[in-house]
């Protein structure tokens, strides 16, 4: 299958706190180049979200665009949601966070979802401990592997 985004990378994350602090930064600033951000994940993240970003140096209009995200898993109302603006043209940054496995489907559902090629970012995001003998193999099929920065 021919693959229709234009960017793919990846990150490899210790926890649901480690995946937020590497993937806030690169949110926040493609929330800042009005991208439309999608995070799906396996498990309920607005929690942990919420503890971080209260914790985080931040100005108030910056919170709330973060906090305004859906950090919920309901992968279907998101699909529905990726397949809504990528027909109205929208540029878009997708993060799909969770296990080998469920980041494998998710991306095949995204294939079918999205039909032609489209201004897409998908960030895959591995959770550290279940690959971590596949690391390097996997790093090596994407464009980037993201790190932790400073927001």
């Amino acid at each position: 299958m021919e693959n229709i985004t234009k960017e793919k990378s990846c990150a490899f994350y210790a926890s649901d706190y480690h995946f937020e602090m590497i993937s806030l930064p690169y949110i926040s600033r493609s929330m800042d180049e009005n991208k439309e951000v999608i995070i799906l994940t396996e498990n309920n993240l607005e929690k942990t979200v919420n503890i971080l970003i209260s914790k985080m140096n931040l100005n108030e209009e910056k919170r709330q665009k973060l906090l305004s995200l859906d950090w919920n898993n309901n992968d279907l109302k998101k699909f529905k949601e990726i397949s809504k603006k990528t027909k109205a043209d929208a540029d878009m940054v997708i993060f799909i966070k969770g296990k080998q496995n469920y980041i494998q489907n998710v991306n095949k559902n995204i294939e079918k979802w999205i039909s032609i090629d489209k201004h897409i970012k998908i960030v895959d995001c591995y959770e550290f401990f279940e690959i971590e003998e596949k690391i390097d193999d996997i790093a090596k099929q994407y464009e980037k592997v993201l790190g932790t920065s400073r927001m």
